[in-house]
């Protein structure tokens, strides 16, 4: 599929999943005759992984780590148990690191939460 389909598959812009390309977290599988970028349903997976992983503050370097990670043990091209070990131990971290923003930004929620009725509390108070 093109670009334009990946960008409204993935909501995610053109110019950032160009960006992406650009930084070397997504490459798309091909190029059409008229050079026209062509992406795989794989290629559109790996964009969902990058969307998730942005809101809750990985880095790029950490995105590229964890995408080179799973591509190895999905690869699993002779890996020996150490090293198959090593890579879900890095997998294992970056799920902990994620489990620890989203319990972050939920007492981030809770507090806009918060405030969002206390402005509403006042507004009601005021109009009577």
């Amino acid at each position: 599929m093109q670009i334009g389909e990946v960008a409204a598959r993935t909501e995610l812009s053109l110019r950032t999943i160009r960006h992406y390309e650009e930084t070397r977290l997504v490459v798309p599988s091909a190029r059409s005759q008229g050079g026209f970028r062509l992406y795989t349903e794989t290629d559109v997976q790996r964009l969902m992984v990058i969307r998730r992983m942005k809101p809750l503050g990985f880095t790029l370097d950490q995105m590229r780590d964890l995408l080179d990670a799973t591509d190895r043990l999905d690869a699993d091209t002779g890996l020996d148990a150490d090293e198959r070990e090593a890579l879900l131990e890095r997998i294992r971290g970056y799920e902990q690191t994620a489990i620890e923003q989203i319990d972050k930004l939920r007492v981030q929620l809770s507090r806009a939460e918060d405030f969002a009725t206390t402005l509403r509390t006042r507004l009601e108070d005021r109009a009577k």
